[in-house]
């Protein structure tokens, strides 16, 4: 098999067992994934050590070991009791131990200075418990090879919005969690109509105060143009009884649910400048396979977890390499030709899983890929590619590169317009029954109404959620491009 340079270092680093190659890592998973089935973990042996699809990273670290735990997405619900954030916060630290990352929606916390009866006391309010869980996650490293990732949703409806909203502003606040605000219906509506909306107590029901929606919205671009959190969620467009996501925002689910990722390689199933379906199809049906046996393979950290994901059996099959795969038949990711071909593909993508659904109550999901794109060698996710030469930090401190040949047909990310950018996810999420994690990126002399005008645009377009990051607005930057005269 074909590892590039940064490929071999990564896996080296986070993925492999003592002793063991990189064959050995692709032949664990394979086995473990076929359940016993020999013709099924050569093709799935086939599909992985080819890079033409990849599982989310718990099952690459995890299968085949006594851990066990395979599955990369989980959303655990927080009462208004301190039994209950302790219960949760125990759980949650049981699945990062094992590879799993979080979300939670602590909108149901009562606000900052309200009553606590049993103690005559009151309330410290959500954030509170946020910073809470942040350093809990801080001491339980995550499956012993990384930190555990987070997602707090908060209401915009809830009292302390604005606290929330501004509780990462300084850099380096939280550093284990992402936060989206959770957008309702009835803000849009009265953002639209340059009205106030109502910020209601969750333990009595009652409106608290009325408030301008266009001075919350506000304070969310800004913080947005800022640093790039908040991230927004439409609530209304995730599902019955869904509040929040899993910690990059693809996945919304139920309480005690969790979903198991897999990525194919768009830049794989190219033949001769053209996309090869036939290839496509079977790798589609390889994937939803693949999947649905981590289910039931899983081992899972809580039985609550474990009924609910063999009732409704969520799966999130998704891409990477689709900047490569245009870049190789010759379409400009800037283009309405490229938008045209998403639809395409994802459309393929969506009509060919279902025919192999096993009972999925979702199939797709559009993940960002970070790390098995690296190891895939690909672009990550729907994304452009970000530079032509560029350098990627990794947690362990080491830092990746990866150049790309000159070509007409390159653009790269601060090429694309932000409005590009926002109509690629909408066309994507067209498609997909999760949803799509997306950063809409900008240049850094972007404006805060640059921004404004992307995130309602993304709102009309019908997506489900999403996060900005401007160019350069932290001083930590996870990927650099390289100055071509250094």
């Amino acid at each position: 098999m074909k590892l590039s340079e940064n490929a071999k270092l990564l896996l080296k680093k986070r993925y492999l067992m003592p002793g063991e190659s990189f064959e050995g890592l692709f032949r664990r998973v394979a086995k473990s994934a076929s359940r016993n089935d020999k013709e099924l973990e050569k093709e799935f042996y086939k599909i992985m050590t080819n890079l033409e699809f990849l599982p989310n990273s718990p099952c690459l670290m995890n299968a085949g070991t006594k851990i066990g735990q395979l599955l990369a997405c989980f959303v655990l619900p927080i009462e208004d009791s301190l039994v209950s954030i302790y219960d949760t916060l125990k759980n949650a630290a049981i699945i990062y131990q094992s590879g799993g990352g979080v979300g939670f929606d602590f909108s149901k916390i009562r606000p900052r200075g309200d009553l606590v009866k049993t103690t005559n006391g009151v309330a410290s309010g959500p954030v509170s418990f946020i910073k809470l869980y942040n350093e809990s996650t801080e001491v339980v490293k995550q499956g012993g090879r990384r930190r555990g990732a987070n997602m707090a949703v908060l209401r915009v409806d809830h009292p302390d919005i604005m606290e929330f909203i501004n509780s990462k502003k300084e850099e380096g606040r939280l550093p284990h969690f992402n936060i989206s605000v959770g957008i309702t219906s009835k803000f849009m509506d009265a953002l639209k109509k340059d009205s106030k909306y109502d910020l209601i107590n969750p333990r009595t029901r009652r409106v608290v105060k009325k408030v301008q929606a266009e001075k919350v919205f506000d304070n969310i671009i800004e913080n947005m143009h800022s640093n790039g959190e908040p991230g927004i969620i439409f609530l209304d467009r995730l599902g019955k009884g869904i509040a929040a996501t899993n910690p990059c925002g693809e996945v919304p689910l139920e309480p005690y649910e969790a979903c198991v990722l897999g990525s194919i390689n768009l830049s794989k199933v190219i033949v001769g400048e053209k996309i090869n379906y036939e290839k496509l199809g079977e790798l589609v049906r390889l994937g939803v396979k693949f999947l649905n046996n981590i289910l039931d393979i899983n081992k899972y950290p809580l039985p609550k977890i474990r009924k609910k994901c063999l009732k409704n059996r969520k799966v999130g099959l998704g891409v990477m390499g689709f900047a490569d795969m245009l870049i190789k038949i010759k379409v400009r990711y800037d283009s309405a030709s490229a938008l045209r071909i998403a639809d395409e593909v994802m459309g393929f993508i969506k009509s060919t899983a279902k025919k192999y659904s096993e009972n999925n109550k979702t199939l797709l999901s559009i993940a960002p890929t970070g790390s098995i794109s690296i190891i895939a060698d690909c672009s990550s996710s729907i994304d452009p590619v970000f530079s032509e030469s560029f350098n990627r930090s990794i947690n362990e401190g080491d830092v990746l590169s990866k150049k790309y040949e000159n070509s007409d047909y390159l653009v790269t990310l601060k090429d694309v317009k932000s409005e590009q950018q926002v109509k690629m996810q909408a066309v994507f999420q067209k498609h997909v029954d999760n949803a799509v994690s997306k950063t809409i990126s900008f240049n850094n002399d972007a404006s805060k109404s640059d921004v404004k005008k992307v995130v309602l645009l993304g709102y009309e377009l019908g997506i489900k959620g999403l996060t900005v990051y401007r160019d350069k607005s932290r001083e930590k930057q996870v990927i650099c491009e390289v100055c071509k005269n250094g």
